[in-house]
């Protein structure tokens, strides 16, 4: 992806062919290609060229110098595509994904993309209300920028040591990058294996892949094979890299030692070199056309995903067909060709810029300014509109209040609905305290770090356990308000995706894990009462049926007179509640569904938990589905924050319902 001074033709094609691969296995057959492995070993095996024959020429390796020529080269190419997505983001993409665009902006511009996918990737709330943001693939330029920051370091400790201990500098780079490529690999392997999501953009995990270019770098002298073989070794090499991607799960299995296979076979390719043979691989590679494309791949990887995720988008489709696939590559061919053209190579090239270390700093800032103003402007723009609407919610945004029968309505009927839709990810729910100032929060570290309590509350009348997943900390909003009224103290254990019940089959070992510790938590805390779940609701079908282990958990709870207070489950849709009130209109057919159409019957799920000793039943469906309709929008508020999610905004305008029922369930 990104350019380097070392040139070798093959390697050079090598590169086209594998933004290729990237570029049409993304657009056209929905699968990971393994390319942006080859391109990881082809930076790290040109730096090791260039660095080598640098030190063994007795040349200063010069980090600062080098250090402002690469990344003089890399930004201006970046400036230009986020802003391209900045823009076209502010005319195509709904609102509800501004924000998460607008905070991956400034972590693709400052190399650290990765970090935050790699947290992502195991955080439920951040997985469960997006989709692929359209700079999801500046994760691996993050890695190879952290890498050109790292891998001039080990070769000046590499020179230094060589110096002090009078080694042949390559044995040095040997043992130092072979120490790399061990370690990493080992890690990547565990973390592959025991946390694939987040290992898949962990830098260390991607460290062994830059090792083993370092390593065939430092190899290659040696490697010296009969022009038979080294023909062989191209177009097997050529077919195994062409062919990963399609044989093997690159997204679920990379980066452990799977990621070989892409490696191996483009280190074939570099192996075969140059030839001379007129069938030989390397005459396909150097084909003009394939270099050219080469010359631009950097720009063109840049390019392709923005324009794919921001078509599907504006479309809003899942997928492209093999007409719109054409046309995404051609456009993306377009605006890579222009990039190189018209900022990538002046820059580059020009005397003015390369004659002072100034001017290169200068060029740096430059791009850095270019995105961050307008960035930090409508990040504080959003901001002020959000507080604005705050401001105005208790008069113009009164949700679910509506529904009351003593409700006397003052709006205007002309303000904007809350919350605002790019301000959607701060709408998951939560309590402001620790669970450590009574002293009997939990020890056991699984529930630990997930542990929110209410502020303190001297001497409160009464405990609350809220346990669950994101369903029932979706109720918190209008938790936290009546435990303020009647100074309760409210104690949330939460995991995402983890319904509150026993041992179940139909659970993960997490999750089972985690339930067992928080029963054993509640038994030991003896709370006044626990809020789970009573029923999870399906997408596709008019169900919500009982949590799995649910009746079992709440029997061990009975038997030391903790009641359960079970809330069913809201409905859930196939689709994103709000970005269909955003194109099609709040009060759109398209938007909406009849709760007979989405839930089981009433009197069903009545009678089930009527039978069932220790869980009393809150239904709020009539709050969330009014006169059976469940719409978008309620009195100003936005019901949903996605597909399955209430947003707090509006369960907290269900506060005062949901406290007479709570409390009508329990008798208190």
């Amino acid at each position: 992806m990104a350019p380097q001074s070392s040139y070798r033709p093959e390697v050079q094609g090598l590169r086209a062919l594998a933004v290729l691969m990237v570029v049409t296995y993304h657009i056209w057959f929905g699968r990971v290609s393994g390319g942006v492995d080859v391109f990881l070993l082809i930076s790290a095996f040109l730096l090791t060229l260039s660095f080598v024959r640098k030190v063994e020429a007795g040349r200063a390796l010069d980090l600062g110098r080098y250090w402002l020529r690469q990344f003089k080269r890399l930004l201006p190419p970046v400036a230009v595509v986020l802003i391209g997505t900045l823009t076209a983001t502010a005319l195509f993409v709904p609102q509800s994904r501004w924000t998460d665009i607008l905070s991956q902006s400034w972590s693709s511009l400052l190399y650290f993309q990765n970090w935050v996918l790699a947290a992502e990737s195991v955080d439920y709330y951040a997985a469960d209300h997006s989709t692929a943001s359209p700079l999801q693939h500046f994760w691996s330029l993050s890695i190879q920028g952290q890498v050109f920051l790292l891998w001039p370091l080990l070769f000046a400790a590499s020179a230094f040591l060589a110096r002090t201990c009078r080694i042949r500098f390559r044995r040095v780079v040997l043992a130092v990058f072979g120490a790399v490529f061990i370690a990493s690999l080992s890690f990547s392997v565990l973390e592959t294996y025991g946390n694939q999501a987040h290992a898949y953009f962990d830098t260390r995990t991607r460290l062994w892949e830059f090792a083993l270019g370092t390593l065939l770098a430092l190899a290659l002298p040696y490697l010296k094979l009969p022009r038979g073989l080294r023909v062989a070794a191209g177009w097997l090499g050529l077919a195994a890299m062409l062919s990963v991607g399609f044989l093997l799960d690159v997204q679920g299995q990379f980066p452990g030692y799977v990621a070989l296979c892409p490696l191996l076979a483009a280190a074939l390719v570099i192996l075969a070199g140059q030839t001379g043979s007129r069938i030989g691989a390397d005459r396909l590679l150097s084909w003009k056309p394939l270099m050219r494309l080469g010359d631009m791949s950097y720009a063109l990887y840049l390019w392709h995903w923005p324009v794919l995720v921001i078509y599907l988008i504006w479309r809003g489709r899942q997928e492209v067909g093999p007409l719109g696939g054409t046309a995404i590559i051609g456009l993306s061919l377009i605006l890579a060709y222009l990039t190189t053209k018209l900022v990538e190579r002046p820059l580059r090239s020009s005397d003015w810029v390369n004659r002072t270390s100034l001017r290169a700093v200068g060029v740096i800032a430059v791009c850095l300014a270019v995105v961050a103003a307008p960035l930090a402007g409508w990040q504080q723009g959003l901001r002020l509109q959000a507080e604005h609407l705050a401001e105005q919610a208790i008069k113009e945004n009164p949700g679910a209040r509506v529904l009351l029968a003593d409700f006397d309505d003052v709006s205007s009927g002309q303000a904007q609905p809350i919350p605002a839709p790019s301000m959607m990810n701060q709408e998951w729910g939560g309590l402001p305290g620790d669970c450590t100032e009574y002293g009997d929060g939990p020890t056991d570290p699984l529930l630990a770090k997930r542990c929110m309590s209410t502020e303190p509350v001297t001497d409160p009348e009464k405990t609350i356990l809220v346990v669950g997943d994101s369903h029932t900390e979706q109720w918190l909003g209008a938790i936290e308000p009546m435990a303020e009224n009647h100074d309760y103290r409210v104690v949330a254990l939460l995991l995402g995706g983890c319904s509150f019940g026993a041992y179940s089959e139909s659970r993960g070992p997490a999750c089972n894990d985690f339930n067992s510790a928080v029963l054993d938590y509640a038994l030991e805390l003896k709370p006044d009462a626990v809020v789970a779940m009573a029923t999870a609701a399906q997408s596709a079908d008019a169900a919500d049926l009982p949590v799995a282990g649910l009746p079992e958990a709440s029997e061990l709870l009975r038997q030391e007179g903790i009641p359960v207070v079970g809330v069913r489950d809201n409905p859930r849709y196939d689709f994103d509640v709000l970005e269909c009130a955003e194109t099609h209109g709040a009060v759109s057919a398209e938007c909406s569904a009849e709760v007979s159409e989405k839930l089981s019957n009433p009197g069903t799920v009545v009678s089930y938990f009527d039978s069932l000793p220790g869980v009393e039943l809150v239904d709020m469906t009539d709050m969330i589905c009014p006169g059976g309709n469940c719409v978008p929008l309620v009195g100003n508020v936005y019901v949903y924050m996605d597909s399955n999610h209430l947003t707090t905004t509006y369960t907290s305008s269900m506060a005062d319902e949901f406290d007479r029922r709570f409390h009508a369930a329990l008798g208190w």
